[in-house]
């Protein structure tokens, strides 16, 4: 009798999800935030994102192919992906050869040095942010205002972000909330339009490349910490909607916290993981030296990503 028992290995039933496919997900859903981008700081958001792209891949493709000796996995777009969230962290009159840096840093450091995709602890586009603030804080921190449609690449006016104006002061002159909404303000390329990012956030929920756990509760963390303190003193800390619409906060709680690899496995993990984000992010905004604290605060749960996956398990099939 002809044996039918086939025994292979997990998944029997394929949900029609790869890593290319959500990779593109997310690209498609980060193009309202380059759009805005592009509108708003010109000629040089496309030349910083152009060439953070361009780094990033070339940059894996080489250690790939000629340090770690393995077949090259490009067309899976994780490196594009670290490419434009990489370009949305930095000022758009970045000179190149930072921007080829920090693409080093990424790639190299944050991503391939753990064995490359699926591997890494950190989020490599944090990694290489945080890379070059540490590296180059004065053209890391000089901000290009918003000019639409511009042609103008180095040479542009500067200022100050939102952040850094109430950082001295919750009384100076910021701009409006509609202004931070349309992404009328300086900062980095891609965290200037709440909107934007939003709408991104909408695409991804509903194509279910992520849940609503993570952002959340990033955003809701920093809205009720940020509100109380603003409620205790209102003329020393800044309203919660400036905290939560302006810096990188809704860059970092959509498309960095969200990370596959980095985050908690389990949704009560995620909950936990968000809130540790947002009240480092506030802490840190509100009473470090530094305006900004959200790439500081991904990174470190990041790192307590392991410990929160030990201790916060999804129930097993059939569990109590």
């Amino acid at each position: 009798m002809e044996n039918k028992l086939i025994i292979s290995p997990s998944p029997h039933i394929h949900g029609g999800d790869s890593i290319q496919k959500n990779m593109t997900g997310v690209l498609i859903a980060l193009a309202p935030a380059l759009v805005v981008s592009l509108y708003f700081f010109g000629l040089g958001a496309l030349i910083v994102t152009l060439v953070s792209v361009a780094s990033c891949v070339i940059i894996e493709y080489l250690i790939q192919r000629f340090l770690l000796k393995k077949e090259p996995t490009l067309w899976d777009g994780s490196a594009i992906l670290t490419g434009v969230l990489l370009a949305f962290n930095l000022p758009s009159n970045l000179p190149i050869w930072i921007i080829a840096i920090g693409a080093l840093a990424a790639i190299g450091i944050g991503k391939m040095s753990f064995g490359g995709l699926g591997k890494n602890i950190f989020n490599p586009a944090l990694v290489g942010r945080v890379f070059l603030l540490i590296s180059f804080p004065a053209q890391m921190t000089t901000w290009p205002v918003p000019d639409p449609l511009s042609m103008h690449y180095t040479d542009v006016q500067t200022g100050a972000t939102v952040l850094s104006l109430i950082k001295g002061s919750a009384t100076t002159v910021i701009p409006s909330n509609t202004d931070m909404l349309l992404g009328n303000m300086g900062g980095s390329l891609g965290e200037v339009s709440a909107i934007a990012l939003l709408i991104g956030l909408g695409y991804m929920l509903v194509r279910g490349i992520i849940t609503w756990h993570i952002p959340v509760s990033i955003l809701g963390t920093v809205m009720i910490f940020t509100g109380i303190m603003h409620g205790i003193a209102p003329y020393t800390y800044a309203n919660p909607f400036i905290h939560v619409l302006s810096g990188g906060l809704m860059l970092g709680a959509i498309f960095m916290a969200t990370d596959y690899v980095t985050s908690p496995m389990s949704k009560a993990g995620m909950i936990v993981y968000g809130v540790g984000i947002g009240l480092l992010t506030s802490v840190i905004r509100m009473f470090g030296s530094y305006p900004e604290g959200v790439s500081f605060a991904i990174l470190i749960m990041n790192a307590l990503t392991p410990l929160i996956n030990n201790y916060i398990k999804p129930k097993h099939f059939g569990g109590k």
